[in-house]
């Protein structure tokens, strides 16, 4: 079957990578979103990974750091995940490149547009650490940014639910789970689907994003094949 989507960025929060545990790493999950990716690479996909640290750094919500500092310690626990995360693809025989938004050349490249498509066309799976390199955004808003620099059409965000809710599925019984919406209802009704910053960017460059149940890897594959899983944002 051919890929529905020819270029993606993939949005993998930290907590993913950790499995069950919720802290670290599970290697049986990390094996599973490899073999995953490297299927999607199989069928044509060029893959970009944004990925978070939540899975070891949560500093945001810490009233004991000044934002900034925490929010560079944020960006460095995703350059962790983004190694561990290349070694798993490389130990899969899927060959890729990680690349970062801060100055670490001992450890990766640093992040610059015109190699990073490069990357895309030639290697096929490109990660991107750090964020966005600065403080005060998120990974979230560091995907739709990737998205567009790289003229994705589609951002993929896999969470710990099946798509986006009215309201949170793990305390209310009775959320209703939605099958479309477009960025503006997103924005008007606060629902949680990515931060306004990451929404608004992905309105102005016509990005969709497809939010769906990631603790199955499969549906990477199934959403690049266009197969309708989770919730689709559209304008």
């Amino acid at each position: 079957m051919e890929p529905f989507y020819d270029r993606v960025i993939l949005k993998l929060s930290g907590e993913i990578l950790a499995g069950e545990s919720g802290f670290g790493y599970d290697f049986d999950v990390l094996d599973r979103i490899s073999l995953a990716i490297g299927e999607c690479k199989e069928l044509g996909t060029q893959i970009g990974i944004v990925i978070g640290g939540g899975n070891f750094w949560r500093g945001r919500s810490s009233e004991n750091m000044l934002r900034t500092s925490a929010d560079n310690v944020g960006m460095l626990a995703t350059a962790m995940n983004a190694i561990v995360l290349s070694d798993a693809l490389t130990q899969n025989g899927i060959h890729n490149r990680v690349m970062s938004a801060i100055l670490m050349p001992k450890i990766c490249e640093s992040y610059v547009v015109e190699k990073a498509r490069d990357y895309m066309n030639n290697v096929g799976v490109v990660i991107f650490a750090a964020g966005t390199g600065n403080p005060f955004f998120s990974t979230d808003t560091a995907a739709a940014l990737r998205a567009a620099e790289l003229q994705a059409k589609v951002l993929l965000k896999g969470t710990n639910v099946d798509g986006v809710y009215d309201k949170d599925p793990n305390k209310y019984p009775d959320a209703v789970r939605f099958d479309c919406l477009t960025h503006d209802e997103v924005l008007n009704r606060g629902l949680g689907v990515m931060d306004a910053a990451a929404t608004a960017l992905c309105k102005e460059n016509n990005i969709n994003t497809i939010v769906f149940d990631m603790t199955n890897p499969e549906n990477i594959v199934s959403a690049v094949k266009g197969i309708c899983i989770g919730t689709i944002v559209t304008n």
